[in-house]
């Protein structure tokens, strides 16, 4: 099912938003057969398929329960240096620093810990999730999702993004990209096919158009558009 179609402006070409409604994933889907699934009858030659970071993670089982999260004693410590934020929780609570360090090692996320502690006395940041690396920085904290079951899960962020997009391309013929957006202006892409130019991609889509609540459109089909439009 499709959703509204926006329209974005991007120096002197506008590009054309639309959202695709999918039902809500679970580790029994495969992430190729859905977006093959919706998008059929709507993509063209020529557009991009956008896909949402969490739900490509949910696909893969990287949703984990909290009372399944096994606390040890370094994520006890660590939880509280994190920094509250505008866009959501992250590594700011027990669960998923625990996550954090299950991905990353212990060892990385104590070098990781200390450079961040450093650099905050010297007004520098971002150290932490730079030594840390993108799995830390892509976990999204237990009850930041809205969407049952997950609203008491901690995903970590998906794998193999590059992979997945590179799939989709061969089966489809059109570009793929997977994204982390927020609501608050942050647009990143974590993965695509080698016919992608991220920083035009995160400039089209760092409004959000997809939505992060209930909206359930974990895909998204991008195009520029023509005059014929």
């Amino acid at each position: 099912m499709k959703d509204k179609i926006t329209e974005k402006k991007v120096g002197c070409k506008i590009f054309c938003r639309q959202p695709i409604k999918t039902k809500i994933l679970t580790p029994e889907d495969d992430i190729i057969d859905i977006v093959l699934s919706y998008t059929e009858g709507y993509r063209k030659p020529g557009d991009v398929i956008v896909m949402s970071e969490s739900p490509v993670a949910i696909t893969q089982g990287r949703a984990i329960n909290e009372k399944d999260i096994k606390i040890g004693f370094l994520a006890r410590i660590l939880w509280r240096g994190v920094k509250k934020v505008p866009y959501g929780v992250g590594l700011r609570s027990k669960t998923s620093m625990q996550c954090a360090i299950d991905e990353c090692g212990v060892i990385r996320i104590i070098i990781a810990s200390i450079c961040g502690a450093i650099g905050k006395l010297f007004g520098i940041r971002g150290l932490f999730y730079k030594i840390a690396g993108m799995q830390a920085a892509l976990i999204d904290a237990a009850h930041t999702s809205p969407v049952p079951p997950y609203e008491g899960t901690v995903i970590k962020g998906p794998i193999h993004t590059n992979e997945i997009c590179e799939e989709i391309y061969t089966k489809t013929g059109n570009d793929a990209v997977i994204m982390d957006i927020n609501d608050i202006g942050g647009s990143w892409v974590i993965g695509k096919s080698a016919g992608i130019d991220a920083p035009l991609l995160e400039e089209i889509m760092n409004d959000n158009p997809q939505g992060q609540q209930m909206e359930l459109t974990p895909l998204c089909l991008v195009w520029e558009k023509k005059c014929s439009d």
